[in-house]
């Protein structure tokens, strides 16, 4: 097999491995899609440009993990950004909350348990949403991508101990925002 054709498959590959998580992660950072496809697209193309050797899934992991962040980073501090409106409430939320997040147990279910089941996740991303950033990052790090407080740490260049403090209060922030939203007395 020529090299080109095991680059492509080695590609496709690492493409298969972290495009989700990468685009669910840019997307809460940045909160539109395109953007976040963007810099999902440029996390690749480093990839490709600079194939870096990895001492473990956990370092090949965290560097996807780091260059989309700085990506997301860079993308905020554009002028362009600068001078957008920071959120406009279309069909990114519902996208991700549908498209990227499928309902496997959705098959065997009534229409009515199906619809409460999809306004929850919807009601939950929306409050993960409006968490100030640093708590946006764990949080997502943590449930959704399900990696651990060493691992958030080296991702993000954060210590452990800021790691797990964000984890605390933005579980509390989550909470109260929450409860807040299904407190009718």
């Amino acid at each position: 097999m020529t090299k080109a054709g095991m680059d492509d498959r080695e590609l496709q590959l690492k493409i298969d491995a972290y495009s989700d998580m990468l685009f669910k992660l840019c997307f809460l950072r940045l909160r539109s899609a395109q953007d976040a496809e963007d810099v999902v697209q440029e996390v690749f193309y480093q990839y490709l440009k600079k194939r870096p050797a990895f001492q473990s899934p956990e370092h090949e992991k965290a560097w996807f993990l780091k260059v989309a962040l700085n990506g997301c980073r860079k993308v905020w501090r554009s002028a362009w950004k600068r001078h957008q409106d920071t959120w406009q409430d279309g069909d990114g939320a519902a996208s991700v909350a549908a498209g990227r997040e499928a309902d496997p147990d959705a098959c065997g279910r009534e229409p009515e348990e199906s619809f409460l089941r999809r306004e929850e996740n919807r009601r939950l991303l929306q409050a993960v949403l409006d968490l100030p950033e640093k708590y946006r990052d764990v949080i997502h790090l943590f449930y959704y991508e399900e990696l651990s407080v060493k691992e958030i740490a080296r991702a993000t260049g954060r210590g452990e101990s800021t790691v797990t403090s964000q984890l605390t209060r933005g579980r509390a922030l989550l909470r109260k925002s929450l409860k807040e939203e299904y407190d009718f007395g």
